[in-house]
């Protein structure tokens, strides 16, 4: 088996490529926690500090992230709270070197918001609402959506084609996973024809700081097309129902400032929570022959695992069939 190709970005391969996009470097180098592409905190000659991200090979290609990268700066010009990357002297965003690709952004502070005080979610909703008032004025012709045969049907077939599971679960997988599909693809029938938009993509909490009482949005790396309550659901905690509604009011009536809101699209909540769980196993085995992933996820691939993947995924076939959050009678 050959080597992963990030085996080959060493700490002096690194500092040479920031400095070839004409940053110079202290040669202060520190990793930050991230999977899917290698970040690190990177000292400049000035005092100052930048974050590099190497893209992961073959994953997104050149024009994709073009336009990640200028969806950034068009939120960054209408002054939406997001980390947009830095451009080189000339004008430049994405750089190349050896074979990777890679962007420099400013480094920010900030802390995890408190998602379960109402004020903070109320002012998470009017930001999103500004970015998806941005983010409808256009649209991605790279980067895909957010879609069913992707994120479920190609996952599923992904486990199955690679004998990720285990023999004697393949086929209640199998099953599970198909009657899941299934729901999801009601669940969209249910909510209706929507416009799909601009979104952040993948708004979990660990992606947004919070400074100065606002939120600031970070790692737009999973941006895509798709329906807006994309990115409001990760951002809702577990709890009784009332304190869900109550959750999602604030979301929506902080977003409904800024940009009309689909009330519909509350039947989509549960189908994209499903996708999303077929989508973060089959993401696993994908970079499976990506050393730090055996390293930071020793659990997968053991039979325990799938067994804890089928009970969640029972549970999701259960939560599915409920109703959605009523905010009728909120607005």
């Amino acid at each position: 088996m050959s080597a992963h190709p990030y085996v080959a970005l060493v700490p002096d391969r690194i500092l040479d490529a920031i400095e070839a996009a004409g940053f110079h470097v202290s040669g202060r180098l520190a990793a930050l926690n991230s999977y899917e592409n290698r970040v690190y905190q990177v000292g400049l000659e000035s005092g100052d500090f930048i974050v590099a991200k190497f893209y992961r090979p073959g994953r997104w290609s050149d024009a994709a992230l073009l336009e990640e990268h200028h969806f950034s700066l068009e939120l960054a010009q209408a002054e939406i709270p997001v980390v947009a990357p830095l451009s080189n002297a000339s004008g430049a965003t994405l750089h190349q070197f050896e074979g990777f690709r890679f962007a420099l952004f400013p480094r920010v502070g900030g802390h995890a918001p408190e998602l379960g005080e109402l004020e903070t979610l109320y002012r998470i909703g009017q930001t999103l609402g500004r970015l998806h008032a941005v983010g409808s004025a256009g649209k991605f012709t790279e980067r895909g959506s957010i879609d069913i045969e992707r994120m479920g049907v190609e996952a599923v077939r992904f486990l199955q084609d690679n004998d990720f599971i285990p023999g004697k679960l393949r086929n209640d997988y199998r099953k599970v996973s198909g009657d899941l599909i299934d729901k999801v693809r009601a669940g969209f029938k249910r909510a209706g024809r929507y416009n799909p938009i601009r979104l952040h993509g993948d708004l979990h909490p660990g992606n947004i700081l919070w400074r100065e009482r606002k939120p600031l949005l970070v790692d737009l790396d999973d941006s895509r097309m798709g329906p807006a309550v994309q990115d409001l659901w990760m951002l809702l905690q577990d709890g009784e129902s009332h304190e869900v509604v109550a959750q999602l009011a604030e979301l929506v009536d902080g977003y409904q400032e800024f940009h009309d809101f689909d009330l519909r699209q509350l039947h989509l909540v549960e189908p994209l929570r499903a996708l999303r769980q077929l989508d973060y196993c089959a993401w696993l085995a994908r970079r499976w022959d990506d050393p730090a992933f055996p390293q930071h996820f020793p659990w997968f691939n053991s039979g325990d695992y799938w067994l804890d993947q089928l009970k969640a995924l029972r549970e999701q076939l259960e939560r599915i069939d409920r109703e959605p959050p009523n905010l009728g009678q909120q607005f």
